[in-house]
Order: structure tokens, then C-alpha cells, then sequence
């Protein structure tokens, strides 16, 4: 062995020179840690026989050699292709889209590569086919964005192996693990509208299928149920803006409307352009609370009340879960399987007006 420019030994016949044309192998940081391939292994996937002063050796002989593990070098040594998969599903709209970047940035750190799919129209058969696909390709696991009630049964019919972890389905105890808690946003939305002294409380809800739109829409109307006020009939929308618009101007038709919880804030939008429009102002005729938070929130006019969503643990937490599962590690307890959810108070509700139109809700 001879002595490298910086005090540490470089393996006979190579040089630091070298490699910069011959990037430094496994072998070599064995060679000069003096430690065999295996150990070299060992280290590289943290397994914890290797004793401290073995692995702080061949951790400088890495530093020494300017070594970085490639990504087939640490596959062989695990029998892992370090790559999971994401299905996605409607990722253009913000909760999705932010779920899907804090698991690609957690998967990241944690030193694995991410395959997403994303299915803008699935069917049953489309759904099944992207589960085989990833599994095929060798994901270590999967991730499944499935907002929509029957897409968590399309992935209960998959018959691979293949370590999986299903978002936002929240149809039983496991898919709860890593989903914000809807029923809780809901209620404590319209517990502020009626908080603030308004009769009742209007629903514009998401779309009928999706999980968290029925749970908002459970919740609110048990959270009326509760207060002993009367239940309007929901209005469905489909999450767009313009539906939110279209729906918003038959809302701002009746007098007897005061204030509206929207299902999001995209929607929320939409329901402010009708009012404005309809010259019913907000909050001074109409309240309005929307619901995600998303970064434009708090530049409407007027800026929205909202219920704010962690999408980041959501993602960040679904990729533990699956990494817990790939190693066989145990789950998080239940009772804190879901993501806790805050009401972001803004300009757009308001005290009840003084003298409130008779009900007219039939």
C-alpha cells in the first residue's frame, strides 16, 4: 500500500489519479480497509454484527476512495432494487400532487428511487395491471394514492406480493394509517360557522365516491344533527372551480344562505366569484370556509377560512408505513393512525348578519 496525498493508503496499482477515468469498486474499499467484500456489505446496509471500529474503517476507506455505492452494488448486497412505486390518481389537484412530492422526498433521503404511475381514467383491470406492472420492474414496495372509494377494492383483488400501502382510502383501520382525518376538519368547520351565530350551515361537497368527500359529508350533517339546527340539502360538485362557480350562483340566489362550507378550496373559489357577483358580500352577508389550504388561500378576496391538511406527513408517513412493511418492522399503534387536521381562521367568515332572511330550506 502507499500513502495518499491526504494521509490515507490507496490499494496497489491504482492511484487517486485513477480514478477520476475508473471509479473506485467495492473491492477496492475492502482492499484497503482490510476487510472482506461481505463486511464492505455489511456496512453499506447498516446490518448490525459489523462491530463499530470495522465499519469506521471501511466508512474511511470509502471517504479515503471518494466511493459511492451504486445503486446495483446496494441491491446485490440486500437483494433490494432500492426503487419503490407510486400509483397516483387525479395527481394534477394539490392534495395528491403534495403527497406525491413528500414521498419522493422522503423516499429520497431514505436512499431509494421512486416509479410513479398516474392513472388520470382508470378502470378496475387498469389499476390491477399498474400494481403487476411495478412489481415487475422489481419495486421493493408500493404506494397507492387511491382517493376514490372502489379503487381500494380494484387493489385488494392484486395478487402480487409486493408490499403495499394504500392513501386516502380510509375504508378500514389499515388505510387510516396515513390519511388526514376529514370527519374532524368537517366538523370543526362548521362548529365555527355555527360558532359565529349563523342558523345553519350549507354543504358544497366533493364528488360522490370519494372518501373524503362523504366523510366531510357525514361529518357536517352529524355535527347540524348534533347542534339541533335544520340540514340543508348538500350540493355535489366535482372539485373544479367552475363547479364551485356553478352551484355558488344558486347559492347566492337564496336569501336565507349565510354561511357555506365548501369541500375545498378550489371549489371555495369558485363559490366567492358567484357571491361577489351576485353582489352578496363576504363575510358581511355570507361566511364561507373551504377546506385544504391550499398556497393561493390566502391571497382570495377576501383571504379563506379553510381547514389545513398536512399533506407532507400524510406522504412522509405512508412511506415509513412501507418501509416498516418491506422490513418487516412493526406498525404505528391505531390510535394515532390519523393525520390531525387545523382550521385556519381568515377573513371570509364572520359573525351571523343581525337580521338573517326566514329559513326557507325545503
Amino acid at each position: 500500500m502507499t500513502p495518499s496525498a491526504t494521509g490515507g493508503a490507496v490499494p496497489k496499482g491504482r492511484s487517486r489519479r485513477n480514478f477520476a477515468g475508473a471509479r473506485p469498486v467495492m473491492d477496492d474499499v475492502a482492499r484497503l480497509a482490510g476487510v472482506s467484500k461481505q463486511t464492505v456489505s455489511r456496512v453499506l446496509n447498516d446490518h448490525p454484527s459489523v462491530r463499530a471500529e470495522t465499519r469506521e474503517a471501511v466508512l474511511e476507506a470509502m471517504r479515503t476512495l471518494g466511493y459511492r455505492p451504486s445503486r446495483s452494488a446496494r441491491s446485490l448486497a440486500s437483494g433490494r432494487t432500492r426503487m419503490l412505486g407510486v400509483i397516483s390518481f387525479d395527481a394534477a389537484r394539490y392534495g395528491p400532487a403534495s403527497i406525491l412530492t413528500a414521498i419522493n422526498t422522503a423516499a429520497q433521503e431514505a436512499g431509494y428511487l421512486v416509479s410513479s404511475i398516474a392513472l388520470d381514467t382508470a378502470d378496475h383491470d387498469t389499476v390491477v395491471e399498474a400494481v403487476d406492472r411495478l412489481s415487475a420492474e422489481g419495486a421493493d414496495g408500493v404506494i397507492a394514492i387511491a382517493p376514490q372509494l372502489w379503487v381500494g377494492r380494484a387493489l385488494a383483488d392484486t395478487s402480487v406480493d409486493t408490499p403495499l400501502v394504500v392513501l386516502e382510502n380510509g375504508r378500514d383501520v389499515e388505510t387510516q394509517l396515513a390519511t388526514g382525518d376529514s370527519r374532524a376538519g368537517a366538523r370543526k368547520a362548521t362548529e365555527h360557522l355555527l360558532g359565529l351565530g349563523h342558523a345553519t350551515v350549507w354543504h358544497l361537497a366533493g364528488p360522490t365516491g370519494w372518501t373524503s368527500a362523504e366523510h366531510r359529508l357525514t361529518s357536517w350533517r352529524s355535527t347540524l344533527r348534533t347542534a339541533g339546527v335544520e340540514i340543508p340539502e348538500p350540493l355535489v360538485g366535482d372539485w373544479s372551480a367552475g363547479s364551485g362557480y356553478d352551484l355558488g350562483r344558486r347559492l347566492a340566489g337564496r336569501p336565507e344562505v349565510t354561511a357555506v362550507f365548501v369541500s375545498n378550496d378550489q371549489m371555495a373559489l369558485g363559490v366567492l366569484h358567484a357571491l361577489h357577483e351576485a353582489g352578496r358580500s363576504v363575510p358581511g352577508d355570507v361566511s364561507v370556509v373551504g377546506y385544504d389550504d391550499i398556497p393561493e388561500a390566502a391571497h382570495f378576496l377576501p383571504p379563506l377560512t379553510t381547514v389545513r391538511t398536512d399533506f407532507a406527513e400524510i406522504g412522509t408517513r405512508s412511506l415509513r408505513l412501507l418501509l416498516n412493511r418491506i422490513d418487516g418492522s412493526p406498525e404505528p399503534p391505531r390510535p394515532e393512525s390519523l393525520v390531525p387536521v387545523d382550521l385556519v381562521v381568515r377573513d371570509s367568515s364572520g359573525p351571523a348578519p343581525t337580521a338573517p332572511a326566514p329559513s326557507q330550506l325545503s
